[in-house]
């Protein structure tokens, strides 16, 4: 069993990369949504980096914590953006680009985490401190890796989702929408069975590398 401190360690080296990593995220969807016509996000307060403005006491905080303690794989959500297709020009194209803004959001993020370690580990000499930012920095590498695969799977709701009702033919987008009432049923299904991470972790590793050799990690 883990003591206290290990524990309280583990949740400050995931705090922060998992709050930037799920802020940002919804942020990046809000901000191409306004791009693209709608000013709801903006509306809101929805584009900010604030977490604050982002979080969802469950999905944010108490689950990644959780998970972060006992499961190799860390999932978590904030609050959905709010999305307004009628202002789209092109609603099911404008909805997949809208979308896939917040798994590029977090490719875009691992690679601040990889910068962050080469800068770290160039200005600290070796010590409690260099340590504790090299493991927040590999651990944001990590959770925005993990989340932009995961939410770049074709399941509904998930971004992917998104982006294959984009792209579809018209016809088979109603029946393929369908599914997502039964989207976060699946989602837990495969990751209790163990079939998620099968999937996930050669992608994973995959991209982790490519990042790992773009900046000498």
């Amino acid at each position: 069993m883990s003591s206290v401190p290990e524990i309280a360690y583990t949740i400050a080296v995931w705090a922060i990369p998992i709050l930037f990593a799920i802020t940002l995220h919804e942020a990046a969807h809000g901000w191409v949504a306004e791009k693209l016509g709608d000013p709801t996000a903006r509306n809101l307060g929805r584009i900010s980096i604030n977490p604050i403005k982002h979080i969802d006491p469950i999905g944010t905080i108490v689950v990644p914590l959780f998970l972060a303690t006992v499961s190799p794989f860390v999932l978590g959500w904030a609050k959905p953006v709010p999305i307004e297709p009628r202002y789209f020009k092109s609603p099911l194209l404008d909805m997949a680009l809208v979308a896939v803004a917040g798994p590029v959001s977090n490719f875009f993020m691992a690679c601040m985490w990889a910068l962050f370690i080469v800068l770290a580990d160039s200005l600290f000499d070796y010590s409690k401190l260099l340590t504790f930012l090299l493991t927040m920095g590999k651990n944001g590498i990590i959770i925005n890796v993990v989340l932009m695969v995961l939410n770049l799977l074709p399941i509904p709701p998930l971004d992917g989702g998104r982006v294959v009702a984009g792209i579809l033919p018209q016809s088979l987008i109603v029946p393929y929408m369908k599914l997502e009432r039964y989207g976060m049923v699946i989602i837990l299904l495969l990751l209790v069975s163990g079939i998620l991470g099968k999937i996930m972790w050669p992608i994973v590793l995959h991209f982790i590398n490519i990042i790992g050799m773009i900046f000498g990690l």
